[in-house]
């Protein structure tokens, strides 16, 4: 009986059937992880969002950048992008039941058994578990509830930049999710760079990586996130574990082993 975080799949359904085999997967003993960003970019986005929702409670699931840009596109909110490889799901008879399972998913996963926490793109410096759970729960009320259309109309843009508490209505929405789905860099404050993509070398002045702040608060917890390809699975950090290593881009799907940290991997060069 194992538990396995995977990282971004962006629909890459061979190579997860691949890693699955690979880490000799048991559907009636073990479960699954996945940190967001199931679909987009792969070819097989449809068959990737079908398998992870037919899982049901054996799969743990936090909602990514890429899944937060299909619902707004479903919806009629946005527009499919270039690149955006969607167009089977929207098309699919299917659609609207995996549209109903994806806004049903969080934006946070935390085991206390591991004392793991799960979230996209990280966990804001200046954040508790506690807080982290409590304004994710916010997004995720907002988005299974009837307002989650006036929240998918006005989801997009990087500001606010920096949470305060007092923040409210939809800027304090999408601040929240900006933090936990498209988080990079940012400043000891929590002030976010939502513009710089490359590693982590590359931050502006006064910024750093997010898990590199030394005022990082949950510092005894371990972090499981996914989104910053360009890590390469890199953060010199015990307790942090990047799991996006560019499988869509020629790189490798990975996973990690909860009970013993061990890392496993599917090369996707020929994917």
């Amino acid at each position: 009986m194992s538990t396995y975080v995977i990282g971004d799949l962006q629909g890459c359904f061979s190579p997860l059937l691949k890693l699955l085999e690979q880490i000799q997967y048991d559907p009636e003993q073990d479960t699954l992880w996945f940190a967001g960003d199931l679909i987009n970019r792969g070819k097989e986005c449809l068959e990737t969002l079908r398998f992870v929702s037919s899982l049901g409670d054996k799969a743990k699931v936090v909602l990514g950048n890429h899944d937060l840009h299909l619902l707004a596109v479903s919806y009629g909110f946005a527009n499919l992008k270039r690149g955006d490889t969607l167009w089977n799901i929207l098309q699919a008879s299917d659609r609207d039941e995996l549209m109903e399972w994806l806004r049903q998913q969080p934006l946070c996963h935390y085991d206390a058994d591991f004392n793991t926490i799960m979230t996209h793109a990280g966990i804001p410096p200046n954040w508790t578990i506690e807080e982290t759970l409590r304004l994710s729960k916010e997004v995720e009320s907002t988005l299974q509830s009837e307002q989650v259309e006036d929240f998918l109309q006005v989801m997009y843009g990087n500001k606010p930049d920096t949470w305060s508490e007092s923040l409210t209505g939809m800027d304090r929405l999408r601040c929240i999710t900006n933090y936990l789905t498209r988080m990079r860099f940012c400043r000891a404050d929590g002030k976010l760079d939502l513009k710089s993509k490359e590693g982590p070398n590359t931050a502006r002045k006064d910024y750093l990586p997010w898990f590199m702040q030394p005022n990082r608060l949950p510092s005894d917890t371990r972090v499981v996130f996914g989104h910053w390809a360009a890590l390469e699975g890199v953060t010199n950090s015990p307790n942090i574990h990047a799991l996006d290593t560019g499988c869509v881009w020629g790189g490798a799907l990975s996973a990690l082993r909860l009970e013993d940290n061990q890392r496993f991997s599917t090369p996707c060069n020929l994917y």
